[in-house]
């Protein structure tokens, strides 16, 4: 019985001799493969391991077109003891513009309530020291975009005679930009890419390939001042006002750095 028993206890230990030995063997090696990546890693430290070399050039296109979109807010602003009145003035002046834009052929994607507010108006009375409401001020805007440039003195005389009594944000633009776009960056592209030839030419290299292209957009934008109107109807012209549109100009600048050889 008690040889079975010492048999049993030297098996056991023969076993975890043979997992004692196997751990040694592996942390042996894990050491060997880091002291090895460290020895690698130092080789390398402060070189280049696949050194390019590179040259860039720049390139600029721009289109110069006249604007064929305005884009203009009216406002009709209206004020009652009442917010009923001061209501159906309002909403009698705007439905009155808005029905003048479409007979004039402004499609209704092209108009846009951008504003509707009804505010309490008080005024401060001394003798009861405190504010007092005095009426309401209604305030409805309508942004209207013009796609027929002839018409925009026609458009803007039109709605101030109906009651618009605020005009702004007149500004002019570039209904498809895209293309254009797409115009000015093709020529700054071609620009940069002479350049390179000829510098690659002078330096005595081969251009490769591209390795990074960047590009800038620039369009300048110059507002068009806002336009008070008088509440005096008397005090608007009898003519439309003479609208000039200018120019607009789409830049980009293009960046290209090759690989050389």
């Amino acid at each position: 019985m008690e040889s079975e028993v010492k048999k049993i206890i030297k098996g056991k230990k023969d076993i975890l001799l043979i997992f004692f030995t196997i751990f040694l063997i592996a942390l042996t090696f894990l050491v060997i493969v880091i002291a090895f990546n460290k020895v690698e890693h130092k080789k390398y430290i402060g070189q280049e391991l696949q050194p390019r070399n590179t040259i860039s050039v720049s390139g600029q296109g721009e289109v110069v077109v006249k604007p064929d979109l305005a884009i203009v807010n009216f406002s009709v602003i209206s004020e009652d003891k009442n917010v009923n009145d001061a209501m159906k003035e309002n909403t009698q002046k705007m439905n009155a513009i808005i029905n003048f834009m479409k007979e004039n052929e402004i499609e209704e994607r092209d108009l846009k309530t951008i504003a509707f507010r009804i505010e309490p108006r008080y005024e401060w009375h001394n003798n009861a020291k405190r504010r007092v409401l005095v009426g309401y001020e209604i305030i409805q805007s309508l942004e209207v975009r013009i796609r027929d440039m002839e018409k925009i003195g026609v458009i803007m005389q039109g709605a101030t005679n109906l009651g618009a009594n605020q005009v702004g944000s007149l500004q002019f633009t570039i209904d498809n930009k895209e293309e254009l776009k797409n115009q000015a960056r093709g020529q700054a592209i071609e620009k940069a890419k002479k350049e390179a030839e000829i510098l690659a030419d002078q330096l005595g290299v081969r251009l490769i390939k591209i390795v990074n292209f960047q590009e800038n957009y620039n369009r300048p934008f110059i507002p068009f001042p806002s336009i008070d109107m008088l509440e005096e109807r008397q005090d608007i012209a009898l003519t439309p006002p003479e609208i000039e549109l200018g120019e607009e100009k789409i830049e980009i600048t293009v960046h290209i750095t090759y690989e050389i050889k």
